[in-house]
């Protein structure tokens, strides 16, 4: 029985993710003006976000590049990437980003782990 369970518990998130597989998803017009709207004003050069952890996400380049701890994108994992369980709350409420914001919308946060299955194109 528990087989089953798991079974239905893997299929329908997958099933749902599915549903969405035809809508493109890019850098440059879908998740540039999320970073823009919501992260830019810590994570850019001089901010409090880069001054703590290095990350930048005033560019396509900089965002790829991640922290000074290594990449927040893994093109293709959004679980093995720390940018989407930052945003996604998948850690401690503490280090949730937005920090001091109100999180992000489900379908801002389903876009953005969208973006990284497409394996995070410009």
């Amino acid at each position: 029985m528990s087989i089953r369970v798991t079974a239905t518990a893997i299929a329908i998130p997958l099933m749902l993710g599915l549903a969405g597989c035809g809508q493109k998803v890019s850098y440059t017009a879908n998740i540039k003006p999320l970073l823009d709207e919501h992260c830019v004003e810590c994570h850019l050069p001089g901010g409090m976000g880069t001054e703590a952890s290095g990350f930048q996400v005033d560019s396509y380049a900089n965002l790829m590049k991640g922290t000074k701890f290594g990449p927040v994108i893994v093109p293709g994992d959004p679980l093995s990437s720390s940018l989407y369980r930052l945003i996604a709350g998948e850690v401690d409420a503490s280090i949730r980003m937005p920090h001091d914001q109100d999180p992000l919308a489900d379908e801002q946060i389903a876009m953005i782990e969208r973006w990284i299955v497409l394996g995070a194109p410009e």
